[in-house]
């Protein structure tokens, strides 16, 4: 079964519910050597979203979903792949210290950083404490 890596809007799990109910929560995570950036402007959320910024010594905490194969198109196009979002495989680790693999959605086309909207920003904080991260 496919692990997805969560750092965005889909940390959030009730959002997460809503759009892809069979995706279940598995653990926290954390990436190394990537940062966590806003970037590009998204109509829905009106501000910049949440994308992956490759930075030696940064991490990104988030959260790993168990995906059925089932689901994987119906995940795919929730997260506007492959025309906004590609995919990016990563290894991410565990409190414990369990390492797996699993892919991340990351932005399809270079965009700049620009600010987030403050309901987004509150949409990704809940998905922090969901995961219990904060």
């Amino acid at each position: 079964m496919p692990l997805y890596f969560a750092y965005g809007a889909s940390l959030s799990r009730k959002y997460m519910a809503q759009r892809c109910p069979e995706c279940k929560p598995r653990v926290s995570a954390t990436l190394s050597n990537y940062q966590l950036v806003f970037t590009g402007w998204s109509r829905i959320s009106h501000g910049g979203t949440a994308a992956l910024k490759p930075l030696r010594g940064a991490r990104v905490k988030g959260g790993v979903y168990d995906v059925p194969d089932s689901a994987l198109k119906k995940l795919d196009i929730a997260e506007g792949f492959p025309t906004q979002n590609t995919k990016l495989n990563v290894i991410v680790n565990t409190e414990t210290g369990e390492s797996l693999s699993c892919f991340t959605y990351v932005p399809a086309h270079p965009a700049e950083e620009s600010k987030p909207a403050p309901e987004y920003l509150a949409l990704l904080q809940q998905g922090y404490h969901d995961w219990g991260l904060i």
